[in-house]
């Protein structure tokens, strides 16, 4: 991660000392500075920044200083949704990785413990996660992420799409864990970048029906023509009954959640994706009697690599979502696009 301390020797050319951040001071107050290019870990690369997503979560901490037990106690750097180009290598990593343009995976689990063990990487107790403190993130020019972490793009991927793969692998998790599958019948909640996203994710695993839901009759036309094969107004429209295989909620509203699993048909599954309210009221006797599977889901695993031939071979469109484009010192204005009529990705060139 940026603050990594641990030296090791890389591999690399014409590198400078220093490099540009924006950084959260505290909540609300942003600021650029100037620190010292991250060190390298034997098993890491630097990477030099080209596009940052702003993520929801990003915006939250920015307004509210916290998420959950995630508290900003002390400078951060926000932003987890990146691409770039590796500027150097550690001392453990193929010098041939130089010069290579990557999607970055912005985590690092321990690879130890039981759940890294069983492939679940995504549940490690011990994962560090870009831009959740006190880890920090990639508004900055440079950022260090463990080699096998960064994964080569081809050309025809922009930078925007390949920092995207962060939010679409969210959507194809999504849809894993709903089992779609060709045929599959699928509804979801929230016209959002998210829901958008996994309303493609669906389409490219199969799904025939796709219904999404929001208030915002503007995002609705927008899915309709971006993955959705139908719109409901969630003012007006009734999802009860509508007995689909899978509900993916990406809007985290109690009153969707519960009704997004009454369109649920015997033995489907929901799948919990938006970020919402602690605790939500559930119809729990329609959930037994119908036999009906119901899952969180926490970031992802190994999807990059799925993310990356989607795009490729146009079966799913990130750079449609990009409403905003910002400099990295205009990080703050890009945290605040989002509540911006017509609006739906922000983001940041830390090159700018």
């Amino acid at each position: 991660m940026t603050t990594t301390t641990t030296q090791a020797q890389a591999t690399g050319s014409g590198l400078p000392a220093t490099m540009r951040a924006n950084i959260l001071k505290s909540q609300g107050d942003m600021a650029m500075e100037t620190l010292p290019l991250p060190q390298l870990d034997a098993d890491q690369v630097l990477v030099q920044v080209a596009a940052v997503g702003v993520c929801g979560s990003d915006v939250h901490y920015y307004e509210h200083g916290r998420i959950g037990p995630y508290v900003v106690d002390h400078p951060l750097i926000l932003g987890h949704e990146l691409s770039g180009r590796i500027a150097a290598v550690g001392s453990a990593v193929d010098p041939s990785r130089v010069g290579q343009r990557v999607a970055v995976e912005p985590q690092r689990p321990c690879r130890k413990c039981k759940q890294c063990k069983a492939g679940r990487y995504n549940l490690c107790p011990d994962i560090e996660f870009y831009a959740t403190p006190p880890i920090d993130g990639a508004f900055a020019e440079y950022v260090t992420i463990q080699s096998d972490f960064a994964y080569d793009i081809p050309d025809s991927v922009s930078d925007e799409a390949a920092a995207l793969i962060e939010p679409l692998s969210v959507g194809l998790w999504a849809c894993e864990r709903a089992e779609i599958k060709p045929g599959s019948r699928v509804l979801i909640a929230g016209a959002g970048p998210i829901g958008i996203i996994a309303a493609q994710a669906a389409r490219a695993f199969g799904a025939t029906e796709i219904y999404i839901s929001d208030i915002a009759e503007d995002r609705l036309a927008f899915a309709l023509k971006h993955g959705a094969t139908h719109a409901l107004n969630a003012k007006t429209d009734s999802v009860e009954g509508l007995d689909v295989d899978a509900f993916i909620d990406a809007s985290g509203a109690p009153q969707a959640v519960r009704a997004g699993i009454k369109a649920v048909a015997p033995a489907g599954r929901v799948i919990l994706v938006g970020l919402g309210a602690d605790d939500v009221e559930l119809p729990v006797s329609y959930i037994q009697n119908r036999e009906i599977w119901l899952s969180g889901v926490f970031r992802y695993t190994n999807t990059w690599p799925l993310a990356i031939q989607l795009i490729a071979d146009g079966k799913v469109d990130l750079d449609i979502l990009v409403t905003g484009k910002f400099s990295l010192s205009e990080s703050e204005e890009a945290l605040k696009a989002g509540k911006q009529p017509g609006q739906l990705k922000a983001v940041v060139y830390p090159g700018r």
